[in-house]
């Protein structure tokens, strides 16, 4: 017997149509498949799920009368469904089987008939047409390798999703082009019967088709998918599935699984939840209601018994359903849950006292939200279970569950205990069990043994589970975080000098042999006054018993010495030492750099702060009324550092660096140096492994100066006679950088 709620295609003139689809079971391990077309049709079948499904496409073909499923099936067929696709212009026949079986397939001019017996693997047929992979299928593949169980593609309104499983979890390596999508899987075999090329194009999504093929000589395993070059795509693990989704906006957080930074983000993880007793659920809307079409890329469908999916969803407001214009007067309640039932293809069964009529006008109104009116209208609610509706005045659902709950928990106070020891490897006992106290059920308890940091727990199986799942989740390694900090001191300076020293003199007397002939004055001597006996006047020879040494007029030389500078003098006399005229030039330069580097490091735990430091002890003199006393003070350079690390890898830092150190060229009144003081304390979130500058200082002392005799200095030219120059640079940088490095990431993360 078949059960179906007929649709109808418009078909072209030259198009084949499929006008009947029966089911039938010739012996008890057999089953015929009929199909009536128009025409003789052009076909092509394969087997995918493992043999648990056989796609039938019709080339250029439409339905016309044909069921678009039947959910009455047999000892061999759980259900077939029948859905043509307008863009491929091909009609599929979706056959779901209960176990393997082998099929043969027969043409005539009116349609064709697939015979199925039940064998423990699908056989091809003698005239099928198979769809080539678009890579070889033999392969080399070690014994040991993981089997691909299944890949299958899914279409939802807002994005296309490629789901890859396997018997347990391989590594993969996902990569992509404009227009394609490839996930190679190493150490893996793929069945033959899951090398395919899925056309999925008639789907409208951004996935035109997905080919699964082993590579040649290989043990890899490699997933393409074609794709709409506008789309983004994002490929994670989910256990032993590997789920790609592609989509045309902007892939949301919870898709894409990272962290501010990029980085890949911990996920929230649900270990334990109040038991639920397995209680049906009260509901008097039908949420949200799929209907499953046998997609290009083997989609899911879980049971072809089922034309419809029912979710779990009693938020769901808006229909989603078929569409259904209904006008009744006075029909009675039990006709219209029917007719619904038949319309969304689901089971419904009503307790003896539901009960009524209604009146019902509705134009274009999803079925199911059709549904939830006319329950509502009625005071009745519904519980699902699959494709199964009961419905039942919402009291006595109420009443049902109530007595389930009583009787879950009686159930729950005779459980046997248990007791566990669950040893702790990171955390302290004592910190795990105060956050585990809460899972206990009135008949637990906890305790811990801490010599060998175990908890003990005893309590019924079911919160055991609970609680153990919850310390795991908590007893994990401390992250330890690597802290590197270098500073960087530079300094230059530049000094120049440029003076002159120049002087000399004029005596008239008898030793010259020019006096004045006066009595007085008889003899008149000028000479230079601007002696210093600390002033360099080496270069000049003066005669010293005629003139003054060094007799200078101006002084005004540049700083010149040992290793310093250079100087030239010159010395001018006459034959009588009337007149003498000494003259000097100096100059000096000086210029250097000198560069320092200070990194200290220190690694500690998570959330724990450390410090290191080097330096030294400096005595200070300090006077009281006990009399003189030496104190120390410290010069140091020190690292006082804490980090946090965030959920996403990252590294938050609360940090102080201190570098301090003597100037033993300026000292206090009792000749103490002074204390040079660098600080940088901040906080800051920097990357695992990254370099952050967390601060710097430049500074620049720039003068020139200029020393001249008043009025002579200022003349032109000749100015330069009576002047000396110095010009002084110096610029000094002090940068601070800073590395955290995690060195236990992948254990202490990679929760």
């Amino acid at each position: 017997m078949t059960a179906f709620f007929a649709v109808t295609a418009v078909a072209l003139p030259n198009q084949v149509k499929v006008t009947d689809v029966t089911l039938s079971a010739p012996k008890d391990a057999s089953a015929r498949l009929v199909v009536r077309t128009s025409a003789k049709p052009t076909y092509t079948a394969r087997v995918t799920d493992g043999g648990q499904r056989i796609l039938l496409d019709i080339s250029d073909a439409v339905t016309a009368g044909a069921p678009p499923a039947i959910v009455e099936g047999n000892k061999v067929v759980s259900g077939v469904m029948t859905q043509t696709f307008p863009e491929a212009k091909a009609t599929r026949i979706l056959i779901q089987l209960v176990k393997q079986a082998q099929y043969s397939i027969t043409t005539s001019d009116d349609g064709l008939t697939v015979d199925l017996t039940l064998a423990d693997k699908t056989g091809p047929a003698p005239d099928r047409a198979v769809v080539t992979p678009s890579a070889p299928t033999q392969a080399v593949v070690a014994d040991d390798a993981a089997v691909v169980k299944d890949v299958r593609f899914s279409h939802q309104s807002d994005r296309d999703q490629v789901v890859i499983e396997t018997d347990r979890e391989v590594k993969h390596v996902s990569d992509g082009t404009k227009k394609t999508v490839r996930i190679a899987l190493s150490g893996a075999r793929l069945p033959k019967s899951l090398e395919r090329k899925l056309d999925v194009a008639a789907f409208g999504g951004v996935v035109s088709a997905v080919s699964s093929f082993q590579k040649k000589g290989t043990d890899d395993v490699v997933i393409e998918i074609e794709r709409d070059p506008a789309s983004k795509f994002i490929v994670k693990r989910e256990g032993d599935r590997i789920v790609c989704t592609l989509m045309l906006g902007p892939l949301p957080s919870s898709e894409t699984g990272k962290g501010p930074d990029g980085g890949a983000a911990r996920k929230t993880k649900t270990v334990a939840r109040e038991p639920d007793y397995d209680l049906p659920v009260v509901e008097t809307s039908i949420g949200d209601i799929q209907e499953t079409e046998p997609d290009q890329a083997d989609a899911v469908l879980p049971s072809m018994g089922v034309a419809a999916q029912v979710q779990n969803n009693p938020e769901a407001k808006a229909g989603t359903g078929r569409r259904i214009d209904l006008d009744l007067k006075d029909a009675d309640i039990h006709d219209v849950l029917r007719l619904l039932a038949d319309v969304g293809r689901v089971n419904v069964v009503t307790a003896d006292n539901v009960s009524g009529s209604v009146t019902i006008r509705m134009r274009s109104v999803p079925w199911d939200q059709a549904l939830e009116t006319v329950l509502q209208a009625k005071g009745l609610g519904m519980v699902r279970k699959g494709n199964l509706i009961r419905v039942a005045p919402i009291a006595d659902l109420n009443k049902e569950r109530e007595l389930a709950v009583k009787r879950r928990e009686s159930e729950f106070q005779l459980a046997p205990l248990e007791t566990r020891l669950i040893p702790i490897s990171y955390a302290k006992a004592q910190e795990l069990q105060a956050r585990s106290q809460e899972l206990l059920s009135p008949r637990g308890s906890l305790s811990v043994d801490e010599r060998t940091n175990v908890i003990i727990a005893r309590d019924v199986t079911g919160n055991l589970n609970q609680i153990e799942e919850l310390i795991r989740a908590l007893d994990t390694q401390t992250p330890q975080v690597l802290i590197e900090a270098r500073i960087v001191e530079a300094s230059s300076r530049f000094n120049r000098e440029l003076g002159i020293q120049w002087g000399g003199g004029s005596l008239l007397s008898q030793a010259t042999g020019v006096d004045t002939g006066l009595a007085f004055p008889n003899s008149i001597g000028i000479f230079g006054a601007a002696d210093d006996p600390q002033t360099p006047s080496d270069g000049l020879d003066p005669d010293e018993n005629n003139v003054t040494s060094p007799n200078f007029a101006v002084n005004l030389p540049a700083a010149t010495g040992g290793g310093t500078g250079g100087a030239l003098g010159f010395t001018f006399g006459s034959v009588n030492n009337l007149f003498n005229l000494n003259v000097r030039l100096s100059a000096a330069e000086q210029s250097g750099m000198v560069r320092i580097i200070s990194s200290p490091r220190v690694l500690t735990l998570d959330n724990q702060q450390a410090r290191i430091a080097q330096g030294t002890l400096i005595p200070f003199s300090q006077v009281s009324a006990q009399g003189v006393q030496t104190v120390f003070q410290e010069a140091k350079l020190q690292l006082l550092v804490k980090p946090h690390v965030t959920a996403d890898g990252s590294v938050a830092l609360s940090v102080k660096i201190n570098r301090d150190e003597p100037d033993f060229g300026n000292r206090g009144a009792r000749g103490d140096p002074t204390i040079l003081k660098r600080e940088v304390e901040t906080e800051l979130l920097v990357q695992d492994g990254h370099t952050a500058v967390i601060g710097g200082i430049y500074t620049r002392n720039s003068s020139r100066s200029l020393s001249q005799v008043p009025v002579l200095g200022d003349i032109p030219i000749l100015g330069v006679l009576f002047q000396k120059r110095a010009t002084n640079d110096q610029r000094t940088e002090l940068v601070v950088f800073i590395t955290p490095r995690i060195v236990n990431r992948a254990e202490s993360l990679g929760r």
